[in-house]
């Protein structure tokens, strides 16, 4: 009889060797990785559109306003994003730092800003996402929360009457599949496109821009800093992990998964692309959907690549009590040293 389990296994196995190796040149390693990463994702568009921005509301909140605007970022694909702006902002004394605040699985932007599905103040409880986007704006952050393609407004006309945390991720992902793209892709580049958008903002310090995500939202900051070196500090939440030891381990959103990507490297390699920049892992000791035991492998990797790029002390950790969820106890002050 077929032993599909092994089977499988070994065809993995076979790839995510990483082409990371401390005997070869840095710079180099991660320029080749950095390109193939991009070209498994999809590749991004060579002509970039205008950003067109649009505002479509304004709201007065306890500390700060927020703003709704929606961008151009691929021709044809509109996205809006919550900007939260301090209310002690200087454009001419005091720019801020600004943080790209992305969500995970759920039901969008409005579920980091303290707000129901329909746009109406919270009454419950945070949930997972702890409403880590206040929370920053709260420390004199200018903070853009976009919504992430398939999540809350942004799904498929035939899932707008599910409910709200229902995603139209599957559908997206299969569809761009078939024509050699990537779901992860996409909420990448848009990602990108929501850093064009910050740097045309007079209230953001174009040198102190960062990205903090949790779960689904922890690969797209993770693979955008990555890729951009504009990144200069990112906070992974509920993300840092092996390809083996998660999305291959147990069943995932088909939006995780990116055609050939192990045959370049394993997770923590690509994670390592940030390097020399401040990177910082929250790792949650009973996450069930990326297990403690892939992030420390994962977090013991990256201690490798930061040492050879001569940034040991560029990255960090927080082993936190918890689950699949922000925890914010450690971050938030490292991201306030950093930037």
């Amino acid at each position: 009889m077929q032993d599909i389990d092994h089977y499988l296994y070994q065809q993995t196995r076979l790839h995510g060797r990483s082409v990371y190796h401390p005997d070869v040149d840095f710079a180099s390693w991660r320029k080749q990785l950095q390109d193939r990463v991009q070209e498994r994702l999809g590749g991004f568009p060579s002509e970039v559109a205008d950003l067109n921005p649009v505002l479509l509301e304004r709201t007065s909140c306890e500390g700060y306003t927020r703003e709704r605007i929606e961008i151009t970022t691929y021709s044809g694909l509109r996205m809006p994003i919550y900007l939260l702006i301090p209310d002690d902002v200087s454009v001419i004394s005091d720019r801020k730092p600004a943080i790209i605040a992305c969500h995970g699985h759920g039901y969008g932007s409005r579920e980091i800003c303290a707000m129901e599905p329909d746009g109406s103040p919270r009454t419950g409880e945070p949930g997972l996402h702890k409403d880590f986007a206040v929370k920053l704006v709260q420390r004199g952050y200018v903070v853009a929360a976009p919504e992430l393609l398939g999540f809350g407004e942004r799904r498929l006309d035939e899932d707008l009457e599910a409910p709200p945390g229902t995603s139209s991720c599957t559908k997206i992902a299969a569809h761009l599949l078939m024509v050699g793209q990537t779901l992860a892709g996409h909420r990448v580049y848009e990602t990108k496109r929501v850093l064009d958008y910050v740097l045309t903002r007079s209230e953001v310090d174009p040198e102190r821009i960062g990205g903090m995500g949790i779960s689904g939202g922890g690969l797209v900051i993770a693979f955008t800093a990555a890729l951009d070196e504009r990144c200069k500090a990112t906070v992974v939440s509920g993300y840092a992990s092996t390809f083996h030891g998660s999305i291959l381990d147990r069943n995932h959103c088909l939006d995780n998964y990116i055609p050939g990507i192990l045959q370049e490297a394993e997770l923590p390699d690509i994670i390592g692309l940030i390097a020399p920049r401040a990177l910082f892992l929250e790792i949650g000791s009973k996450d069930l959907v990326f297990p403690l035991h892939s992030a420390r492998e994962a977090h013991e990797r990256l201690k490798a690549i930061y040492i050879h790029a001569g940034a040991e002390g560029a990255l960090g950790a927080d082993y936190f009590d918890g689950g699949h969820e922000i925890s914010g106890a450690k971050a938030y002050d490292w991201l306030d040293h950093v930037l």
